[in-house]
């Protein structure tokens, strides 16, 4: 009798213990060796690293079929309407809905919240941003607004024509978007997103440059649910691990060989919309290093920003110039770009969990331990 109860015991405390390992969260590309680049990152080695931007998510898990969600950037914490920010847009290729991007291309500001959903909830994203917008006490006179909506396919998971994303989980995506550490992986509006074959999700990064180059930060946030062939800081892990696009793997799955990627840029630094949109033109480059090809199929689009200085809805001069970073001294913004986009995607895969949604997909989270072995068999990892 008292071996049994001991054996119960024993039972428990393992059980216990499954639990615990089951809930720790999954480790970013840092916390596993894995330091992409050559310039530091910030602090939070996040898009929140560039002061006064914000990151709220929503996420919307229901019943077996839902897997979607809300992500939005703040670039600053007043009225963005009546103190835009200087701003670009660049399309790497465009099958995609980005709202917005018009007048974004044509004046070189922004004057919302920036919010990432999925491809059938833009509509109602950008209705909610402009409530939102037309609800601040100083827009009472406003008559026009331009909301900048960004979004990926995520229907392999996410029932996507039930278009569950509602007014309601937007507005608390921005309301809730605070500074400090930025979730990612399975969330917000990565809750059902696919990359290279594995979970994707939102993922985020930043680097510094050096005090006689300025010392300004620049972020990155994604919204990764691209194909492509997994590379990870030059380790052919999505060969290795015999998942990549055109591989067997891909045989009969809707959805996974194409599909988009979001990727929103912030930077301190003072820029020009036109320097704006040449770092976004960047971005792309951090995409290709992890392996991507920019399929027919995918979304690919850039979102710049800088927090340096304001474009006021009224202005009371004639003439606003403000001392502007020169062209000779981009090219450390552009390799921060790079590098901070290519450890975003690899972030966004790492933090992301095995899920299970629609029509009884499934698509695992990359195995932790199989790409350690696989980075350290390349030198990635010492």
């Amino acid at each position: 009798m008292i071996k049994k109860k001991i054996f119960i015991l024993l039972s428990i405390i393992a059980l216990s213990t499954v639990s615990i390992v089951s809930d720790q969260p999954r480790p970013g590309a840092r916390d596993i060796g894995i330091e992409p680049g050559i310039l530091p990152p910030g602090k939070l080695n996040a898009i929140t690293d560039v002061s006064g931007v914000t990151v709220g998510h929503k996420t919307i898990v229901k019943d077996k079929n839902v897997r979607t969600g809300v992500t939005a950037i703040l670039p600053h914490g007043g009225n963005i309407f009546q103190n835009k920010v200087p701003a670009a847009v660049y399309t790497g290729n465009g099958f995609g809905k980005l709202a917005g991007i018009s007048q974004v291309e044509e004046l070189g500001n922004i004057e919302t919240p920036i919010i990432l959903t999925n491809t059938l909830s833009v509509g109602e994203a950008v209705k909610a941003v402009v409530k939102y917008t037309l609800n601040q006490e100083e827009n009472r006179d406003v008559y026009s607004v331009n909301a900048v909506v960004g979004e990926t396919n995520d229907g392999y998971l996410n029932d996507i024509r039930g278009m569950h994303v509602t007014e309601t989980d937007v507005i608390d995506a921005v309301t809730s978007a605070k500074s400090g550490p930025v979730e990612e992986g399975c969330v917000g509006a990565g809750t059902g997103t696919v990359c290279h074959g594995f979970k994707g999700g939102i993922g985020t990064s930043s680097r510094v440059l050096p005090d006689k180059l300025g010392g300004y930060t620049v972020g990155v946030l994604v919204q990764s649910n691209f194909g492509g062939i997994l590379s990870i800081d030059g380790a052919p892990v999505g060969l290795e691990l015999g998942v990549y696009s055109y591989s067997k793997y891909f045989k009969n799955r809707r959805n996974c060989p194409d599909g988009s990627c979001m990727i929103v840029i912030a930077t301190d630094a003072p820029l020009s919309p036109r320097n704006l949109k040449r770092m976004a033109k960047r971005a792309v480059l951090g995409l290709a290093r992890t392996g991507s090809f920019m399929s027919n199929g995918s979304g690919d689009y850039v979102i710049a920003f800088s927090t340096a200085y304001r474009i006021p809805y009224k202005s009371e001069t004639t003439v606003a110039l403000p001392k502007l970073v020169s062209n000779d001294y981009m090219s450390m913004l552009f390799l921060a770009v790079v590098e901070s986009t290519e450890e975003a995607v690899y972030n966004s895969i790492l933090k992301a969990e095995t899920t299970s949604g629609c029509d009884g997909h499934r698509i695992e989270a990359i195995p932790i331990n199989k790409v350690i072995e696989i980075c350290k068999k390349h030198n990635v990892i010492k």
